[in-house]
Formats: structure tokens, sequence, C-alpha cells
């Protein structure tokens, strides 16, 4: 597959067209926050922050749900 069919084809990607969420650890030793807010920028994601660890699933399961559902709702 040639550079540019694969330039094109990421073109396409959902993240751009479709509503988003990004729901960062604001006490993630992984990866630091301000990337997180950088990579959710780029794709217009709706943010929401809270304190928690890099597994932010296991350490804030609330806010994990809370944004699930805040996305299933288009909120």
């Amino acid at each position: 597959m040639g550079r540019g069919r694969a330039r094109r084809q990421g073109d396409r990607a959902g993240l751009r067209h479709k509503p988003s969420w990004y729901l960062v650890a604001a006490d993630d030793g992984m990866i630091p926050p301000p990337a997180q807010r950088a990579m959710a920028e780029r794709t217009g994601a709706s943010v929401v922050e809270v304190p928690g660890s890099h597994v932010i699933y296991e350490s804030r399961p609330d806010a994990v749900a809370d944004l699930i559902k805040r996305a299933a709702t288009g909120r």
C-alpha cells in the first residue's frame, strides 16, 4: 500500500466526523495530562477530566460509567 493511499484512508477516520469523548486522567503517570488533552483536542472530543491514575477504569469506575452514559445519550 502506498503512502498516499494510507493517508487518504486516514482522512475518513470516524473520530473526525462522529462525536467523541475523552476522559483525561489527571494523575496519570504514563501519559501526561497535557498530552491527553492535546490528543482529545486533535480529535475534537468532548473532554471530561477527573483525578485518577493511568488505569482510570479501575481507579475511577464511577467517572468512566458517567462518561459512557453521557456518550450514549449524546450529552
